[in-house]
């Protein structure tokens, strides 16, 4: 029986979809016995998977997935489950973000980079619709915004798709990577993958107005191949992003305006609360850490301490 060997292009959850090296692709399930053998998440086989597998007839049988560099990842709403892997072997992340229709909150997104950042996968944060972005008040926001990534090491892009403004930056940074659009629903991502390569032409909803936020039209991962080089992972909205198989004291780790500062705190087990002479609390007050970024760290930190808690019984 002959081995071979592809890249998962697309995922629904029973069945896979597999592009070998000459570009053909292929439907492929998995053997039973791979499906129950210690798999925590919801989905064993994530878009951008590696795997080995064999021909039944016209149809591909998954028996070995590679190591993984890194994966993303989010609590599943199964319940009999722990995780859904997003996807997996990504160069990068571009976030987008919409400060209108709808809102995005940098509760949200700091969770999202401590995610990130715990998986070692670099992330560029995008401003889309700048084209919404008219009033002086929303420019003020906008410029927070911009103030308070900055002193953190990710790079920062403003684009709108509606005014093709960016484009081109973003492109530059795609070539030769596999890229993933993240961010809520309604952010535009499909929008924005289409206005990259219109041959996709993937499904876009409105708004919708009564909720302000975006109705889901992704259902399934798929990996896409670009015209100028490079693969773009098209996900499902991400209405939350949680953070799991993480220690509390590892989280300042994955702020990295902390991690650079940490060696200067005066106990090697500084948590960045209550203890003196922290040096990233003198960097907060020195406005070198940004206000909101020390507060949602703490916000997490007390999140995960009090799951630690629940787990234990007490």
């Amino acid at each position: 029986m002959e081995k071979l060997q592809g890249l998962v292009v697309k995922s629904t959850g029973s069945w896979y979809e597999i592009e070998t090296a000459e570009g053909k692709r292929l439907q492929a399930r998995l053997k039973g016995k791979f499906r129950t053998a210690g798999i925590k998440s919801t989905n064993p086989i994530a878009v951008g998977d590696r795997v080995h597998f064999h021909m039944e007839g016209e149809e591909a049988m998954i028996e070995k997935i590679e190591g993984r560099k890194n994966y993303i990842m989010r609590k599943s709403i199964n319940l009999s489950k722990q995780t859904q892997i997003i996807a997996a072997n990504i160069d990068q992340v571009f976030l987008l973000i919409t400060l209108e229709s709808p809102v995005t909150t940098m509760a949200f997104v700091d969770r999202f980079l401590v995610a990130a950042e715990s998986f070692r996968i670099p992330v560029v944060l995008v401003y889309n619709k700048m084209d919404l972005i008219k009033q002086q008040s929303q420019e003020e926001v906008l410029q927070l915004w911009w103030d308070t990534y900055a002193k953190t090491i990710y790079p920062q892009l403003k684009i709108s798709v509606k005014e093709q403004q960016g484009l081109e930056q973003i492109k530059d940074a795609m070539k030769g990577k596999t890229s993933i659009f993240s961010g809520h629903s309604g952010v535009g991502k499909s929008s924005l993958i289409n206005a990259i390569d219109p041959n996709l032409r993937l499904m876009v909803n409105e708004i919708s107005t009564y909720h302000q936020s975006g109705k889901h039209t992704t259902t399934f991962a798929e990996l896409f191949n670009l015209p100028f080089g490079g693969n773009i992972i098209d996900t499902p909205g991400i209405k939350g992003f949680g953070n799991v198989e993480m220690e509390k004291e590892e989280i300042a780790h994955y702020f990295p305006e902390m991690r650079q500062r940490m060696q200067a705190c005066k106990y090697n087990n500084c948590v960045h609360i209550n203890e003196p002479n922290c040096a990233v609390k003198e960097a907060v007050v020195n406005e070198e850490i940004a206000l909101s970024r020390y507060e949602n760290y703490l916000s997490i930190f007390e999140e995960d301490k009090e799951e630690q808690f629940r787990k234990k019984g007490y």
